[in-house]
């Protein structure tokens, strides 16, 4: 078995964790909530959805804490995605020009798809026909391209 971490080892949050502890406090218990919910009818496939979406969500909410509204500092933002409460690699993604509205890194892996391209929900919806609609299989989007 692993060894136990006790509690006394671990950092302290820093300074400013307190303002924003009771919205990651709602992330998590989101969070729970979906993984004990039994699974959708349906495709198998659909049964994570919720689980990406309240990710997107927490990452989102720390990337703008730090990038758009500037109300949390340098040090707080590395000590929260070290710990988990958003994803870097998607974060490091936003900052990027035509990336700003990703949904997840899975949509832009171009492996993962049949035709070695993009997920579908990636292509701007001025070049879809009037009616189409479109969901993506590995997140549930309905679309992400920056320049919807």
């Amino acid at each position: 078995m692993p060894p136990i971490r006790s509690s006394s080892k671990r950092k302290p949050p820093p300074e400013g964790f307190e303002d924003i502890e009771d919205q990651l406090l709602i992330f998590q218990n989101k969070m729970k909530d979906a993984h004990n919910k039994p699974p959708p009818p349906g495709p198998k496939h659909q049964a994570q959805w919720e689980i990406f979406q309240i990710a997107h969500a927490r990452s989102r909410y720390v990337y703008d804490l730090y990038y758009e509204k500037e109300a949390i500092s340098k040090k707080l933002y590395d000590w929260l995605l070290k710990n988990g409460y958003g994803d870097a690699m998607l974060i490091a993604k936003w900052k990027k020009q035509g990336y700003e509205k990703l949904c997840c890194l899975r949509c832009m892996q171009t492996k993962e798809t049949n035709f070695n391209s993009t997920c579908v929900c990636r292509v701007p919806k001025a070049q879809l026909k009037e009616e189409q609609e479109i969901q993506c299989v590995s997140c549930g989007c309905r679309g992400c391209a920056s320049s919807d």
